[in-house]
């Protein structure tokens, strides 16, 4: 049995916490550590009465210092370090785990506080050092990013001889009743939906509008949604390790609704990542923007429908062109009923808990840093049928994508 130390408490951590849990052959003993320690023994409650007794510790962390980290790993002396906290403190805990020689593994790459941008290169930068301490960091282990390029490599692996066009398409049609409510942390997610779009087309990047391409989608089990090109960071990892894709895209849908808001927040300024003085204080609006709306983990008890995320692949076998989709649907009140959280956290908390597993029983390993497709998908995939993220395939039909 192996010790994992979770840094996070929110959503995600919230599930990573209760999978972990559930595995007491792999996970003996696991530390969920957070700002907010409060939230952190909540969690741990709940894990106890649930599951018979299962005790986890707690710890109060700020994962913005290093040597609070530092001092977290020595003390607890972990196998893996699981980051489920914000994008921007990626490094910081990356940084911890490098000096302590442990092990890591993340959902979300790394984006710096003070500019609205994400990408892998600050985490790759990290590759040599790790090999030098004998250590291995996965990158985006949730599901898009994570189980999107799983999705891909076990496509690559199984179906296609060269893969040439991928769309990855992300429905949320569930209704949680707010007004206005982000899936995960506000902060975080404004941040991301606001930016210009980015797709990969014939060896380059192309740029949009926010939101300026967008087609109807037919999701399983869902039906027809409006889909808006985005870009997301697996784009990024993918494009690399699969040289022969012509076209790579992003699609995610937004309601109406949703989109009003989000417009309204953008025009009165409350997107903004720029520190404003009001009354003496040094305010940023996005970050005051997620004090008032609801926290994601809040909105389970209530959330109704499915979340809908697959890959949506054509290229070449054998010389003759094929097509291939492979999706999971996920139920918002069962995920709910399972980890009190809604079916976004806990589409990112499962695979994180697979790809720590892998990593601990060694069934994934390596030196370096490294992206998830870069591994056998065959036993992520197995375990995703088992863990509860069952996923389907249909071959050699219309993808919808022109």
């Amino acid at each position: 049995m192996s010790k994992v130390l979770i840094i996070g408490a929110g959503g995600v951590g919230r599930v990573v916490a209760y999978k972990c849990a559930q595995h007491r052959d792999v996970f003996g003993d696991i530390m969920l550590a957070s700002r907010t320690k409060k939230k952190c023994d909540a969690i741990a409650d709940a894990i106890y009465r649930k599951y018979g007794g299962r005790k986890i510790k707690t710890a109060r962390l700020d994962a913005d210092y290093p040597e609070q980290t530092i001092a977290l790993i020595q003390k607890f002396k972990p196998d893996l370090v699981i980051n489920v906290a914000l994008p921007y403190q990626d490094l910081p805990i990356m940084d911890a785990c490098l000096e302590t020689g442990v092990h890591y593994l993340d959902t979300a790459n790394y984006e710096p506080k003070d500019v609205a941008k994400f990408e892998y290169s600050w985490q790759w930068a990290y590759r040599e050092r790790y090999q030098q301490k004998g250590i291995m960091a996965l990158l985006g282990c949730g599901f898009d990013p994570g189980v999107t390029g799983i999705f891909t490599a076990y496509a690559a692996k199984h179906y296609f001889d060269e893969i040439h066009y991928l769309d990855i398409v992300d429905a949320n049609a569930g209704s949680h009743g707010k007004a206005f409510a982000t899936n995960f942390n506000p902060e975080i997610n404004i941040r991301e939906v606001t930016q210009r779009g980015k797709y990969w087309e014939n060896g380059q990047w192309v740029e949009t509008e926010p939101h300026a391409i967008w087609k109807d989608i037919n999701y399983p089990e869902i039906g027809p949604r409006r889909s808006y090109l985005i870009y997301h960071e697996e784009l990024e990892s993918l494009v690399k390790n699969f040289p022969t894709l012509k076209r790579a895209r992003f699609w995610m849908t937004f309601s109406e609704q949703y989109l009003t808001h989000l417009r309204v927040i953008q025009n009165i300024g409350m997107a903004s990542i720029e520190p404003i003085r009001y009354k003496g204080v040094d305010i940023v609006p996005l970050q005051f923007l997620k004090a008032v709306l609801p926290p994601p983990e809040s909105l389970g008890e209530n959330y109704t429908g499915f979340t809908s995320i697959g890959c949506r692949i054509r290229g070449i076998k054998d010389g003759r062109e094929r097509t291939y989709y492979v999706w999971n649907n996920c139920s918002h009140q069962a995920a709910y009923e399972e980890t009190g959280t809604q079916a976004v956290s806990y589409t990112t908390g499962v695979p994180a808990m697979i790809g720590a597993r892998l990593m601990l029983q060694g069934i994934w390993s390596g030196k370096g840093v490294f992206n998830v497709e870069e591994f056998d998908p065959d036993p992520f995939m197995e375990r995703l049928n088992l863990d509860g993220l069952p996923w389907h395939e249909q071959f050699d039909i219309d993808l919808e994508m022109d």
